[in-house]
């Protein structure tokens, strides 16, 4: 493929990678509305920004697969396809079941097309220092997608509604589907291997499973036999699929790649990556939604250092990777990772000032834009030519993995110190029995502010005086949730940090074959 057609090419993969990695974080940008005109509280939220993460994650190592063998442009504009209907179901969403349904189906489809926006950057250039400032700038576009998902979505909420989100993502679907068409390259001659049925349904059922397993047990409690059984029975799933794989001739992923270090070894740093950067996506936004009652807009605005970081750093991570190798940058992204989100734990107040809030937002776009170059082209470079898209998918499925168990588990803690420490807080304040659960559902339900100020509305000095000790517990126990979300996803994040630096090849790789 010659140069200018080669780049081409590239720019109709970014179109469709851009896509599918925004509509991961656009959704921040409506939780509030949602919970308000739906009336969700914190668990259902999860579901709609997880609903999405569910089948993008059960299904994308399935589709990473028969991309292969089936062809990766026919399989990736199919994915385009089921992405843009579920779109236009969520758009037109009437109560949280459909809206639920039309994300699970968005996942779906971006499952499909996802992986082969990595895989085929190894069909459009040939020579590794190519490849590496290939991935370098997808690096940066999966960034800017990533960190435009608020800007976009905040703009259009505080101009539309929220539906006009999803009907953008309807018309973007539209176009990316137009380019892919015209300019992805044709599909070589299709690869005479059959396809792992038996394989696909286990591998589906057992990562749904236990992806179900975690967001629902965030409302169950994890100790519930109902959860236990889930999981239970997900581990039996994986390991009727390892047996189906061990046994057949043609594998839809072969267990022999997972001895390979730098393979296992990236799997691993995309899922903790992923499940810390939805600690700032999710959680952030919905506490200075909630605490500080920004607006969608300005919501908008205080993640654009976040954007400018991972977009910079990005750009430069795939030139600094074929220099030096991938454990260097892998190492130091995820150090600065976690050095941003600790600090954002620190500063994050009712009162935090948007420079602050700037630099701890800055510094872990840095971290997270380092690391995503060196992780994807480690993952496929691990694996021969001809499996670049298991490669991909594998990569791409830790990620979504890590993003359902970062909402999941980190909402828990934050669900937890919203009814536990502060039951006990209104306990202490001497609020009546019959009032605390009122309090608790209130906030969790969005209802909060409305409420406050119906009470609010011609009450006595003394009652205004309990209700402003009443907003200082509600509002403090959503902040102590937030400051555990955020220490646990920093300590994730130093232990993928010493990952890297034991798994992870060092020395110049522009010249490998």
């Amino acid at each position: 493929m010659n140069r200018s057609k080669a780049h081409i090419s590239f720019i109709a993969l970014l179109v469709i990678l851009f896509l599918t990695f925004l509509d991961n974080t656009i959704i921040a940008a409506i939780l509030v509305n949602v919970q308000a005109e739906l009336h969700a509280g914190v668990p259902e939220l999860q579901w709609v920004v997880g609903g999405y993460a569910l089948t993008f994650a059960a299904f994308m190592l399935n589709f990473g697969s028969i991309g292969d063998i089936l062809g990766r442009k026919k399989v990736m504009l199919f994915g385009v396809t089921i992405f843009i209907i579920g779109a236009v179901i969520s758009a037109m969403s009437t109560d949280l079941k459909m809206l639920i349904a039309g994300r699970l189906i968005m996942g779906l489809g971006a499952a499909a097309s996802e992986p082969a926006t990595l895989s085929l950057i190894t069909r459009v250039y040939s020579d590794r220092p190519s490849q590496s400032r290939a991935f370098g700038l997808w690096a940066a576009v999966s960034g800017f997608a990533l960190a435009m998902g608020p800007i976009i979505g905040g703009g259009l909420v505080s101009k539309f509604s929220w539906p006009s989100v999803f009907w953008f993502n309807v018309i973007f679907g539209v176009l990316a589907f137009i380019v892919g068409i015209i300019f992805l390259p044709k599909d070589p001659p299709r690869i005479h291997r059959k396809i792992d049925w038996w394989g696909f349904l286990a591998a589906a059922l057992s990562l749904s499973l236990a992806i179900y397993a975690v967001i629902k047990g965030e409302t169950l409690g994890y100790k519930s036999g109902k959860i236990t059984a889930m999981f239970a029975f997900a581990v039996l799933l994986a390991i009727v699929f390892y047996a189906i794989e061990k046994r057949a001739k043609e594998p839809l992923i072969s267990p022999n790649f997972f001895r390979i270090k730098t393979y296992t070894g990236s799997i691993f740093i995309a899922f903790a990556s992923y499940f810390s950067i939805f600690a700032i996506f999710f959680f952030v936004s919905l506490y200075l939604e909630i605490i500080q009652s920004v607006s969608a807009l300005r919501l908008a605005l205080d993640f654009l250092p976040l954007l400018f970081g991972m977009v910079i750093s990005g750009i430069f991570s795939g030139r600094w990777m074929a220099q030096v190798g991938s454990r260097l940058p892998l190492a130091v992204g995820c150090l600065l990772s976690a050095a941003g989100l600790f600090g954002t734990r620190l500063f994050i107040s009712p009162t935090i000032n948007f420079p602050t809030l700037a630099f701890v937002l800055g510094v872990t776009g840095i971290g997270f834009g380092l690391l995503i170059a060196p992780l994807n082209a480690t993952a496929i470079w691990s694996l021969p030519a001809k499996d670049s898209g298991v490669a991909a998918s594998s990569v791409n499925t830790g990620r979504e993995l890590g993003a359902v168990a970062g909402v999941a588990i980190l909402g828990s803690m934050i669900n937890g110190q919203l009814t536990n420490h502060l039951m006990a807080r209104l306990v202490q304040l001497g609020i009546p029995s019959a009032y605390r659960q009122i309090v608790i559902t209130a906030i969790t339900s969005g209802t909060f502010n409305d409420q406050k100020a119906a009470v609010s509305k011609g009450a006595t000095g003394e009652v205004k005086i309990i209700i402003d000790k009443v907003v200082s517990a509600a509002y403090g126990a959503l902040s102590n949730g937030l400051f555990l979300a955020l220490t646990a996803a920093s300590i994730l994040l130093l232990i993928a940090s010493a990952v890297a630096v034991r798994l992870m090849p060092s020395g110049n790789l522009s010249s490998e074959a």
